[in-house]
């Protein structure tokens, strides 16, 4: 008969293993301990509660066993990183302290290299068009060992001092250039030859254009000429632009876009009309020099500032069948034409019309306004909202 030996009268009482006799022979004094497992004692102490109920609430419920199973075959052994209550001594690296990031930051950020500054200096001289201190910050870059000049910035500093009015400037920066071994381009030579053509100094631009010529790395190529046809258009040497022409055919180099527009302007502007229709035929025909909006904006403006109307709106009609589309500164080139003859319904339709295709009216929409109400001696006010662009008009 078994006997079970208990006792539990006060807390402090911990009871470590029941003992059961193995037979009912006296003889008998084996005895079979009974280790209890976390939970499973019925009489929990008060001293290991705490520490079991801590423990408990970080492990995950446990499945049952089928009966005939072996415990350990149901345990999962969780790989590192999946239990989800991993301590904090796993080995997961701890993130540094936001001043410690700080800190790098600030380090990195003074240990940039000092010719990165000063490149960033030249930069911000040349946005501002300040050819003086652009030189001195470029001589101070010279002096350092681990500068090597190139050939954006050389190409940057010329255009800023043809651009300032400094052209001898311009040529002694390039003399030095080739001092120092850099190679010249075809774009550096066009950057000299604009800074000349800018001041007017078109023969000298002219001498670089022949050493462009005999130099084999260096030919001229089309925006060569378009600096140069420029500057024979502004000083109204229209020989000079039939001899580029010739010079442009020799050598197998066709005239694009802009270098049409640029002639087409320069006639219109002296009144050469046939020599105007011959340029613009010229584009219609061709397949590298089609006419775009700027084409379309300088027949427009020939014909608007001449007071001929319908030519305009004639050539603008012909302009929209071509494809090409107009801009806000080809309405405002009509509103000024129709202001000047005034013709104020027309007038007022285009700019309705620019309302409904969302064009901006510009400060050009208005003063072209106010010129075509002002020289008909009427009184005007003009509102200009945010929302809401009205004008009216008290007779």
């Amino acid at each position: 008969m078994a006997l079970a030996v208990a006792a539990a009268a006060t807390s402090s009482f911990r009871p470590r293993l029941v003992v059961a006799a193995a037979s009912s022979s006296p003889d008998s004094t084996e005895t079979h301990r009974r280790h209890w497992k976390a939970g499973e004692f019925p009489f929990p102490t008060t001293s290991d509660a705490p520490r079991r109920s801590a423990r408990n609430s970080e492990r995950p419920p446990r499945k049952p066993v089928a009966a005939g199973e072996d415990e350990d075959k149901g345990r999962r052994h969780w790989k590192a990183g999946e239990f989800p209550g991993t301590p904090e001594n796993s080995g997961r690296r701890r993130r540094s302290p936001i001043k410690n990031v700080k800190k790098r930051l600030d380090a990195r950020a003074e240990a940039k290299a000092w010719a990165c500054t000063v490149t960033e200096a030249l930069s911000d001289r040349i946005d501002a068009k300040n050819w003086q201190e652009a030189l001195q910050v470029f001589e101070m870059l010279k002096e350092q060992p681990f500068y090597h000049p190139k050939e954006g910035t050389f190409m940057k500093l010329l255009l800023l001092l043809g651009r300032s009015g400094q052209p001898s400037r311009a040529r002694h920066l390039f003399d030095e250039m080739l001092s120092q071994g850099c190679q010249p381009t075809p774009e550096l030579y066009t950057a000299l030859i604009a800074a000349y053509c800018r001041n007017g100094l078109l023969d000298d631009a002219l001498r670089f254009l022949d050493d462009m010529k005999t130099s084999p790395l260096c030919q001229p190529d089309v925006y060569t000429y378009s600096t140069l046809i420029k500057a024979c258009v502004d000083t109204s040497r229209f020989d000079m632009v039939d001899s580029m022409y010739k010079d442009m055919a020799d050598r197998s180099i066709a005239p694009n876009t802009v270098t049409q527009n640029i002639v087409l302007s320069g006639y219109g502007r002296v009144g050469r009309l046939d020599d105007m229709e011959k340029v613009l035929s010229a584009m219609l025909d061709s397949t590298t020099s089609k006419p775009d909006v700027w084409t379309m904006n300088i027949i427009l403006s020939l014909f608007g500032n001449r007071g001929e109307v319908e030519l305009m709106e004639k050539w603008y009609e012909k302009f929209r069948g071509y494809g090409i589309e107009p801009e806000t500164r080809t309405l405002n080139i009509l509103i000024g034409a129709y202001g000047k003859k005034r013709m104020y319904d027309k007038m007022s339709t285009v700019m309705e019309y620019m309302r409904k295709l969302a064009f901006p009216w510009t400060t050009a929409t208005f003063n072209n306004v106010i010129e075509a109400f002002a020289e008909a001696g009427i009184h005007i006010w003009v509102v200009n909202r945010k929302t809401t662009q009205q004008i009216g008009v008290q007779w």
